[in-house]
């Protein structure tokens, strides 16, 4: 009977001792380990399922960032892991790789998350992204700077322009234009291709014979010279001779006016020193008809 109860006793102690065992194993175990900011768990740490009391475990700075300091190893002591020992900063993407006629807005830095913005040179306009973002592998987005054109330049009666590509003008292209031989031009010869895609002056007319250019043609005219063309000069030189002729025939009636009234006054001047006895018998027909004037 003693025995018995021994043994029954010792399978007691035994099971109680089992059981406390187990509940102290099971208090001292950790939970599967958190992500901390910044940082991950490695792969071998996702592979575990358990963590008992004194396991371990290492994280690494997570997307974006990179080491800075320490190991990166974490423990679990009394079913609670301590912080790790691990110092991430964000990864830096740098400057933008340069592109032809682009330039950056890098005021809000160049760090992992930093959004820039994109800007294109006068004349050239932007495709694709204006703004780039810095992730973890680098720059994301993409952007070019193509030059502006203008639209063909249109055709002028009487006259013609220089352009003959099949492509159309780009920015800083001059257009001239010339009017055929007989016509005067009214307004600017050449016109620009500006930045924003339109010409900075209207193409100009070609007008027949002489053209007297308005305040606003001449606004417009880059450059004017006296005669705009040899039609207009052989013109003015006609006019300045048909004047010249009218002003000669003029001067010459009055000078033969003049001789005349000067003959006709020495004529009187002679018969009075001749005295009242001359019956002027003597005077041709012609110098009397002269003297009763």
């Amino acid at each position: 009977m003693d025995i018995l109860l021994d043994t029954c006793g010792r399978r007691r102690v035994k099971s109680l001792l089992m059981m406390y065992l187990f509940v102290v194993n099971a208090a001292a175990e950790c939970p599967k380990p958190h992500e901390w900011e910044n940082m991950v768990l490695t792969n071998e740490a996702l592979l575990l399922n358990e963590f008992p009391e004194g396991s371990e475990v290492t994280v690494e700075c997570g997307n974006g960032y990179i080491k800075e300091s320490g190991t990166g190893i974490v423990n679990c002591i009394n079913g609670n892991w301590n912080n790790p020992d691990l110092n991430c900063k964000k990864t830096d993407c740098g400057h933008p790789k340069p592109q032809p006629n682009m330039s950056f807005n890098t005021s809000g830095g160049t760090l992992f998350g930093a959004v820039i913005k994109v800007f294109c040179d006068k004349g050239y306009q932007l495709s694709g992204s204006s703004y780039k973002r810095c992730y973890a592998t680098g720059w994301f987005g993409r952007s070019n700077c193509k030059i502006v054109t203008c639209a063909k330049p249109g055709e002028i009666d009487n006259g013609r322009n220089n352009w003959v590509s099949e492509d159309r003008p780009k920015y800083g292209e001059i257009i001239q234009y010339v009017c055929n031989d007989g016509y005067s031009r009214v307004g600017t010869d050449k016109i620009a291709c500006n930045e924003i895609g339109q010409y900075d002056f209207p193409p100009p007319e070609c007008k027949s014979g002489r053209v007297i250019l308005t305040a606003e043609d001449k606004a417009t005219t880059t450059s004017v010279t006296p005669t705009t063309s040899f039609q207009d000069g052989h013109d003015e030189i006609v006019d300045i001779n048909k004047n010249n002729g009218h002003i000669i025939l003029a001067v010459t009636l009055a000078f033969i006016f003049v001789l005349v009234g000067l003959g006709l006054i020495l004529y009187r001047f002679l018969l009075k020193r001749k005295g009242s006895y001359d019956t002027r018998e003597d005077l041709k027909p012609e110098l009397l008809q002269f003297q009763n004037l």
